[in-house]
């Protein structure tokens, strides 16, 4: 039987598209740091083996000495997995290469698509018998419908999907959402769409306001009103191991990410007085 996660602080969301190439870690990233720099404690967690969300907040190799692998296969709690970021209120639960043998290692595994969840369910214990506080765990998927993502659909409250504006974006949206289908019938009935958010955005090709309109007709309000541009400055950062806010607080990019996340902020308090309305 599915279930549904339960919904307390923090909050999970999924940023995920099963497509590389579209702003996914760079969205997740930056989110996380925009969330942090107006006052919200966030966890970035990484589960593409990849790490490109670890390199890109300048965590290198040797200094992740437990990772979100070591969380799945069950050898250490999320806590023991977190690691200080350079971005105050911005925790790290780390990847690396041995996440790609995570999927394997479990195929046998019992409750094996609840791994992640079960991890969080006890991370969010933890700081209530503690009296921590985190608001959000960010997930940075990797770019396929593997179990990785699988556990992370499961373990998430809703899933926020960066869609770059290009030609194929839909025909990938259609797929994706077709999962978060399945495993909301299947594994997690309280998964929800966090919204979309259209990256690489350029407003001089036509092409981008195409998809752009493409999207907002398609998905309505699920659709964030702020873009992220195609923007030079956002694709240098991860190369100097910092998200584009601390690179180049001015740009245009660091820019979209701070009302994208302000957004993200207005969206919550409107669920939350709705609830509260429902609850009256």
């Amino acid at each position: 039987m599915p279930e549904t996660m339960r919904t307390s602080s923090p909050k999970v969301i999924a940023v995920a598209n099963q497509k590389g190439g579209v702003g996914k870690t760079t969205t997740a990233i930056n989110l996380g740091t925009a969330l942090a720099a107006i006052g919200q404690k966030v966890v970035l967690l990484d589960l593409d083996p990849q790490g490109n969300a670890s390199t890109g907040l300048g965590v290198p190799p040797a200094q992740r000495v437990s990772t979100t692998y070591d969380v799945l296969v069950g050898e250490r709690p999320l806590s023991e997995a977190l690691t200080a970021t350079t971005i105050p209120g911005l925790s790290l639960a780390p990847s690396d290469p041995d996440l790609s043998g995570a999927e394997l290692e479990l195929a046998n595994a019992p409750r094996r698509s609840y791994r992640l969840r079960h991890a969080i369910e006890r991370f969010r214990d933890r700081l209530a018998d503690q009296g921590e506080r985190f608001d959000y765990i960010l997930i940075d998927c990797p770019p396929s419908l593997n179990l990785l993502t699988v556990n992370a659909l499961t373990a998430s409250d809703s899933v926020l999907v960066p869609l770059q504006c290009e030609f194929f974006a839909l025909e990938g949206l259609s797929q994706l959402m077709r999962t978060i289908d399945l495993v909301r019938t299947n594994l997690n009935t309280g998964l929800t769409l966090q919204g979309v958010v259209l990256t690489m955005y350029d407003r001089r090709n036509n092409l981008s306001d195409q998809v752009a309109s493409d999207v907002r007709e398609h998905f309505g309000d699920k659709v964030y009103t702020t873009v992220i541009p195609r923007n030079v400055r956002v694709s240098e950062a991860p190369s100097f191991g910092k998200p584009v806010l601390l690179y180049d607080l001015n740009c245009a990019g660091s820019q979209a990410y701070i009302a994208l996340a302000k957004e993200v902020l207005r969206q919550e308090r409107g669920q939350a007085s709705e609830r509260n309305k429902e609850l009256a």
